[in-house]
């Protein structure tokens, strides 16, 4: 069983912990890492996007961040977001390579799978500063279906009408869009 610190609004662990159930059970605050891999395109940048395994708890077949995981309990941010680009795309970057973008607080209640799952998450934003050619990630299959590469304006066009097929968080993608010096 996977447990998460409980945190504070800023991120800080309280020095509670709740099981990962618990927390989207009960809505507990907790925290994630979100890494975003871009590369330039003719037009500005594109995103590389993982579809969710059908199986997921939340979002299941969706298109979403690169790699994004919960924060175990007792772990850091930079730590979490290194071991999940490990184990969902099988890159394996040193710390370096990540430059920390900023955070944002997301919070939803929404049914899946028949169960609601109450998201209350404090999400520390990462931007991957290597190569990544999608033809030689190693996938984790148990979570991912497949990966793209989509145009980060139309994904953000998208995403303010439409969460039909995309459920990257608003916030997130904000915060990339911000750091690549984008025009709202």
């Amino acid at each position: 069983m996977e447990y998460l610190d409980i945190v504070d609004e800023n991120g800080i662990p309280t020095g509670e912990i709740v099981s990962r159930e618990e927390a989207h059970k009960l809505g507990v605050q907790h925290r994630t890492s979100h890494v975003w891999i871009v590369r330039k395109n003719e037009n500005g940048y594109d995103i590389l996007l993982q579809k969710r395994s059908l199986n997921k708890d939340s979002h299941p077949g969706m298109y979403d961040t690169s790699s994004a995981g919960h924060i175990v309990a007792g772990d850091e941010p930079l730590e979490s977001a290194l071991r999940e680009l490990y184990e969902e795309l099988g890159i394996k970057a040193d710390a370096s390579q990540l430059e920390n973008i900023g955070k944002f607080h997301g919070e939803y209640s929404k049914e899946f799978h028949g169960q609601l799952f109450k998201d209350n998450e404090i999400s520390f934003v990462f931007l991957y500063q290597g190569n990544a050619d999608i033809d030689e990630l190693n996938l984790q299959k148990s979570e991912i279906d497949e990966v793209r590469w989509f145009d980060l304006n139309k994904v953000w066009k998208e995403i303010q009408s439409s969460r039909e097929r995309i459920c990257v968080p608003l916030g997130s993608l904000e915060i990339l869009r911000n750091y690549l010096n984008f025009e709202r």
